[in-house]
């Protein structure tokens, strides 16, 4: 975990992989096994998606909210699972996000006008080097 106290939601994210033994479990897992949780991972989080996809579609407010927060909750708990510094990794996205600047992207359909956020030249992507958790011992960087 991040020397920093963890948010809430990443704590409860994290109660909940320990209660359910979750966790304990994928400590266990090596080589194959890890490559297959990660693929498991990918296709349950398309689940939330096409979830999330599914209600827009009925305009049902409450499977969208419940949508978004699996999404996220999964999310968090896929790199939970994975050793990776959750609060680290999105202070990381967080301050490469705040460097960019308000535009508009072209080759994106933007109907409403709103700001696209557009990386500005010499900006710098966020880098996670040493915060690849399990992944860098399946796949080696």
């Amino acid at each position: 975990m991040s020397k920093y106290k963890a948010s809430r939601q990443v704590a409860q994210v994290e109660d909940f992989n320990y209660r359910l033994g979750i966790k304990q479990c994928v400590d266990a897992l090596k080589g194959e096994q890890l490559k297959h949780l990660v693929s498991l991972r990918v296709e349950m989080l398309k689940e939330e998606l096409a979830e999330l996809e599914a209600a827009v579609n009925v305009e049902d407010a409450e499977e969208t909210v419940d949508a978004v927060v699996d999404i996220v909750y999964f999310g968090i708990g896929t790199l939970l699972l994975m050793d990776v510094d959750v609060e680290a990794a999105v202070d990381e996205v967080h301050l490469a996000n705040m460097e960019k600047i308000r535009g508009v992207k072209p080759e994106r359909v933007n109907p409403l006008g709103l700001p696209d956020a557009i990386k500005p030249e010499g900006w710098v992507a966020p880098s996670h080097e040493d915060n690849h958790g399990r992944f860098k011992e399946i796949w080696g960087n």
